[in-house]
């Protein structure tokens, strides 16, 4: 059991690193709601709002969800390759499949892009000593500390989630783990009960039975690892939501005024000039009338009717509004969504008319920069991950292997079979071996290991007609003609 100095220590760590943890939670939210589509109507007049504001509150065009997912959904982790190897680590793609995190790790790099940040949790499994656990946590549950002067180096990491009416939480240090309890806040009437609630109901340790609390971490780091999205020197990593919610905010409002204009003013309006100004009569409560007083008119207007009192009244109507010149805006508007963070139009805009192959390539040129930029931040954390799944299963020298690696990713431009095909095959002319051919064509490390078995097992059993596409490969044309670009040898 801890002495009472390291206890204190581990409860001051805890309720400052949740502090903070909590301080952030603010923006993660407000960028998880907008990404769901959950978006206020802002930067309306006092008077839209009074007459239109409940008519919209339910209502956004969410393209804050295109612009996160367009990077993720080019984000495919193929393998790693250790340092000094020469193919990809098979165990630690095994352990990263068996914790689902083909998938899952979608759902990381999601978290990342949208909160700024996301994490991944490693830690040994009693019940498989082999096949560590490996999670991706959101940003709004975890936070890591470093040292002073380093970006990599961690201290301490907490994670912390809500369990019925409980709070737990589990601190990370390099040479012990720490886990802790405490009800949920209660609402309380006056600052000094708040006081004492907080008093009553902070962190205690966990009651874990026979597990002993803290226990020893066997990996010697912290065992938390932070995915940052467009890290910043001096400050905190931004999100690729955060720069989106204001014109998101000026779509939506443009979007209701359409609507409203399109429901008050889409047809000739008629409206009567010069007219006395309506009266209605008071009554009292045997219905005779005592009084009368003017008809409300910003009520008529709410109705559609336009009053306008003075001598001659006569009957006028306008044309109906040219809605052109909201949608045209909203066009600029999405527009410059598309241009600050580098989501191909055709992604928003829908339109594709008449774009060559070579079109296409270019405009989405910004995405792939911009996913590329992805890979190798987020790639730098996953070295880490795989490192620390090395070390839970005792491996130092591999794990050391793993962080002096680099990762092997889908690639992050898009490219149609039949320029794929003959970028390839000119690679396959000027040298470049089949594996390496086969990884760029997209395949796993496994599957260019089954490929290659197949080739091998068809060698066999056609040893001849395995020789004749090899000299096929090597020599051109019998004729001595030259070969036509991007043509196979026969």
């Amino acid at each position: 059991m801890a002495d009472e100095q390291q206890l204190s220590r581990a409860l001051n760590l805890v309720e400052i690193l949740e502090k903070e943890l909590v301080t952030r939670c603010t923006d993660i939210d407000k960028y998880k709601a907008y990404y769901r589509g959950e978006q206020p109507l802002k930067f309306a007049s006092d008077e839209f709002r009074k007459y239109h504001g409940q008519r919209y509150k339910d209502f956004s065009d969410n393209w804050v969800q295109v612009v996160a997912d367009s990077p993720v959904e080019r984000l495919t982790v193929n393998g790693i390759k250790p340092y000094g190897d020469d193919t990809s680590d098979a165990e630690s793609m095994r352990v990263w499949q068996a914790n689902g995190l083909d998938a899952d790790s979608q759902l990381g790099f999601l978290g990342a892009v949208t909160s700024a940040r996301s994490y991944a949790l490693v830690w040994g499994d009693p019940d498989d000593e082999e096949t560590p656990v490996v999670t991706f946590e959101d940003a709004s549950s975890c936070i890591v500390a470093y040292e002073p002067g380093s970006r990599r180096r961690r201290r301490a990491a907490l994670r912390r989630w809500q369990d019925g009416d409980k709070y737990m939480a589990v601190l990370y240090l390099p040479d012990e783990v720490w886990k802790f309890e405490r009800p949920v806040e209660r609402r309380t009437k006056t600052e000094d009960m708040a006081e004492v609630d907080m008093l009553l109901d902070g962190w205690l340790p966990r009651d874990m039975g026979e597990e002993p609390n803290p226990q020893p971490n066997p990996m010697g780091v912290v065992p938390v690892v932070e995915l940052l999205n467009r890290p910043l020197l001096v400050d905190d990593p931004i999100s690729d939501v955060s720069g989106v919610v204001a014109m998101q905010d000026a779509v939506n409002l443009l979007w209701a005024q359409l609507f409203t204009a399109s429901d008050y003013a889409a047809f000739p309006q008629r409206v009567v000039l010069g007219a006395e100004r309506p009266m209605i009569p008071i009554l009292d409560k045997q219905g005779n009338v005592v009084g009368e007083k003017p008809l409300d008119l910003e009520k008529l207007a709410a109705d559609r009717i336009a009053f306008i009192t003075g001598e001659n009244a006569k009957i006028a109507e306008w044309t109906a509004a040219n809605l052109e010149a909201y949608t045209n805006v909203i066009e600029v508007a999405v527009g410059h969504i598309a241009a600050q963070t580098r989501t191909p139009q055709h992604y928003l805009i829908g339109r594709m008319a008449n774009l060559s192959a070579d079109a296409l390539l270019a405009a989405e040129t910004g995405l792939v920069k911009r996913v590329e930029e992805k890979q190798l931040w987020y790639g730098q954390a996953l070295r880490e991950v795989f490192a620390l799944v090395a070390l839970a299963q005792g491996d130092e020298e591999k794990a050391k292997a793993l962080r002096s690696g680099y990762m092997l990713w889908a690639d992050a431009e898009s490219r149609s079979q039949a320029q794929l095909a003959d970028a390839l095959l000119k690679l396959k002319q000027i040298g470049f071996p089949f594996q390496f051919l086969a990884q760029r064509y997209g395949l796993t490390p496994a599957e260019i290991v089954d490929l290659l078995a197949m080739i091998e097992r068809e060698n066999e059993l056609d040893p001849l007609g395995a020789a004749a596409r090899l000299m096929g490969q090597d020599s051109g044309p019998a004729d001595g003609t030259p070969q036509a670009d991007g043509e196979a040898a026969a």
